[in-house]
């Protein structure tokens, strides 16, 4: 059993700019628009997703959505008309990301959600070195947690406890 059609619905902080956005992004308007909620429904790939306007539920760094192309071409093509919007926010041609050789792009919504759209060429044995390191936010693979610093306090003795005081 297969289900018919995928469900999203994120939380917005600015109902109006999201939409400005998703139409941009979609490449349609929305099917509907109520006070603080708007839908859209697409058929290709089949998807119902809704925002609902509640900025204190705004949640930044989930992760990311993205959407998977058939041919180069269409990756092309929805490169080229992304950039004409001005909503491309990365491109990255050849890269090794999620063990993967892929074309994709970025593009980012008003409250920071990233939409990756790619074409996948082939499975890889490893993944972009930058993607270790220095932007992991642009790929699925969790960022280098950075070691802790140690700070070394300094000692005065006006607060600190004298020896065999039992304070410590």
């Amino acid at each position: 059993m297969s289900f018919p059609r995928m469900h999203v619905s994120l939380y917005v902080s600015n109902l109006a700019a999201s939409v400005n956005f998703y139409s941009t992004f979609f490449g349609q308007p929305a099917t509907k628009i109520k006070p603080g909620y708007a839908k859209y429904v697409l058929d290709s790939p089949s998807l119902i997703i809704s925002f609902i306007e509640n900025p204190e539920r705004v949640q930044a760094n989930f992760g990311h959505l993205g959407f998977q192309v058939e041919t180069v071409e269409e990756m092309t093509n929805r490169l080229v008309q992304a950039r004409a919007q001005g909503i491309v926010s990365k491109e990255e041609i050849g890269t090794s990301c999620c063990y993967a050789v892929q074309d994709k792009f970025w593009t980012t919504d008003p409250d920071g959600v990233q939409w990756e759209v790619y074409y996948f060429h082939e499975d890889a044995e490893f993944n972009d070195p930058h993607y270790a390191a220095q932007d992991a936010s642009a790929c699925c693979m969790p960022p280098v947690a950075e070691k802790p610093k140690l700070k070394i306090a300094e000692i005065q003795s006006a607060n600190s406890c004298a020896p065999g005081s039992g304070c410590c």
